[in-house]
């Protein structure tokens, strides 16, 4: 259900949107992130592709790299999250964004200690939203910055203290972006 509704207010916003307000920016972001239950928080890069369909609305299509550990490094998650969000600018610099995002990940356990476990690969779904700002530097980039919630919670393998793991996490990233006029 909400999908569908969502699928149709995309498409009636980009079918009423003006041709000569759209923007296109590539380039690098870089953010910290925390999963609720890891070791401790990590870094993350990698690049984002946006395009403004009107001032008002826009979407970003992103990949990344990240790597978390849990249980004192029992544990190791290493994804490439591909990612799209949709952002609404309630003000031409300040924007909310929501999306969903696959996750390709490996689970990779510590053989001495787990010899029983088998590393494993898995995709996963995750939904995110949150809000940021986008300023403009020169003629040719943007800066952006924003916070993030994921919700993305992993079925882990059974073994000792993985019962009760959450894998959700906030991301703070910041991208230097060139338009792609």
């Amino acid at each position: 259900m909400w999908i569908k509704t969502f699928l149709i207010l995309g498409l009636t916003f980009l079918v009423a949107a003006p041709g000569k307000s759209q923007s296109s920016n590539l380039g690098l972001q870089a953010g910290y992130y925390k999963a609720q239950d890891a070791d401790e928080g990590s870094f993350t890069g990698g690049a984002a592709w946006r395009f403004k369909f009107n001032p008002m609305l826009g979407v970003e299509a992103s990949i990344t790299y990240r790597q978390e550990k849990y249980l004192n490094e029992l544990l190791t998650l290493r994804s490439w999250p591909v990612m799209v969000t949709g952002l609404i600018y309630p003000l031409p610099i300040i924007y909310a964004a929501m999306g969903i995002g696959w996750y390709n990940t490996t689970f990779d356990y510590d053989q001495e200690r787990l010899p029983y476990l088998n590393d494993d690969t898995v995709q996963k779904i995750g939904w995110h939203f949150g809000g940021g700002i986008e300023l403009p530097v020169e003629s040719n980039f943007i800066v952006t910055g924003d916070l993030r919630y994921v919700f993305l919670d992993y079925n882990f393998k059974e073994f000792p203290g993985s019962d009760k793991l959450k894998s959700n996490f906030y991301v703070i990233s910041i991208g230097l972006l060139y338009s792609l006029h």
